[in-house]
């Protein structure tokens, strides 16, 4: 099974439970089928683009630009253009094969003049985490070196779980770029290097956080480890492109009115374990370079679901789900998380 294949499966397994449980119920059955049916009548009559007209649909936007309501701004140099969230959405789920997220991003910084869909194209998602105020208190006293031991070895533990429920192994290769917290402009950034299974190429995951009054300004790059030169090279016009508004920034913070967050700069670095959420936790940087999906009329993964539909009979996508549960009560059912943001993400757990 290729890479391609490997990876649609996984999404597939992630959807399975709940297109099961729509068909169990009887009473859901009628609509399921006209679902079904519309679906293979869409197939047959999509409207498909080339990726030229997809990437000349995309409102790319330069200079100064306004993140969410007067929360941040960016000023981008000549050499970044900017994507709005729905313009970043569409990237990420019909140019780059991601599953769509319920809410899309702040928006996406790309390099000028090079098209999306091209071998060396990259991005910049740009989120923002309602948090709280992050002390820093802690950033002189953390050990990074200890904390990739600790992580690799979370890692290494999630992947038993991950293998013996039908997901490859991921491995904390090391740190790409070791942590590094700006504690003048409170930014932290860090890159990590992640191998997938037997793959040749491993993957890059450097990352941004901006600290604020109020939460955090989460930069993710989306992009090949063998561009680790050119992204380093353009970390410091992300950063410097990258300040919270008046009555945002983190020298405002006021103890009597704001809400101080439950962890700290480690906990940042540290992210989510992906313990439980299957291969989609990280799907997001893995996705990028692998194939154009051609924009047609639906949703990836409604049109994906309606696929499989198709292709096996009811009680074929049934059973297999069913026998799974029976044969291993004691693992929960746990909410995949759908992109690696998800992943770089603070768990309950590892919050301090």
């Amino acid at each position: 099974m290729s890479i391609k294949d490997s990876i649609l499966a996984a999404a597939l397994a992630a959807v399975l439970p709940f297109t099961s449980a729509a068909y169990a119920n009887p009473e859901t059955e009628p609509e399921s089928a006209a679902i079904s049916e519309e679906v293979t009548e869409s197939d047959d009559s999509a409207q498909y683009i080339s990726p030229e007209e997809f990437v000349a649909s995309l409102e790319f936007k330069s200079g100064r630009v306004v993140l969410g309501s007067n929360l941040a701004t960016l000023n981008l140099p000549d050499s970044l253009v900017f994507l709005d969230g729905e313009n970043a959405q569409r990237l990420l789920v019909d140019g780059w094969g991601n599953p769509p997220d319920d809410v899309p991003p702040l928006g996406m910084i790309l390099p000028a003049g090079v098209s999306p869909l091209a071998d060396e194209s990259w991005g910049v998602t740009v989120e923002y985490e309602d948090s709280g105020y992050v002390s820093d208190e802690d950033a002189a006293d953390i050990d990074y070196g200890d904390m990739l031991k600790d992580m690799q070895a979370d890692m290494r533990e999630a992947n038993t779980w991950r293998e013996e429920n039908g997901y490859e192994a991921v491995q904390l290769v090391g740190w790409a770029a070791e942590p590094h917290y700006d504690a003048e402009g409170k930014k932290l950034y860090w890159a990590k290097e992640l191998k997938f299974g037997d793959s040749e190429a491993n993957t890059l995951n450097y990352n941004i956080r901006v600290l604020g009054r109020k939460g955090v300004l989460v930069l993710n790059f989306v992009a090949n480890m063998d561009q680790l030169a050119e992204i380093e090279a353009s970390v410091p016009a992300v950063l410097a492109a990258t300040e919270f508004n008046p009555g945002q920034r983190y020298a405002e913070f006021d103890p009597d009115l704001d809400t101080v967050a439950a962890y700290g700069l480690g906990a940042l670095v540290a992210g989510k374990v992906a313990a439980k959420t299957g291969l989609l936790a990280l799907l997001l940087v893995l996705l990028k370079k692998f194939w154009f999906i051609p924009v047609v009329l639906g949703g990836w993964l409604f049109k994906r679901i309606g696929l499989r539909k198709k292709e096996a009979p009811v009680e074929e996508v049934s059973a297999p789900v069913a026998a799974t549960a029976e044969s291993k009560p004691e693992v929960p059912v746990q909410t995949p998380a759908q992109t690696v943001m998800d992943l770089n993400k603070p768990d309950d757990a590892d919050k301090r």
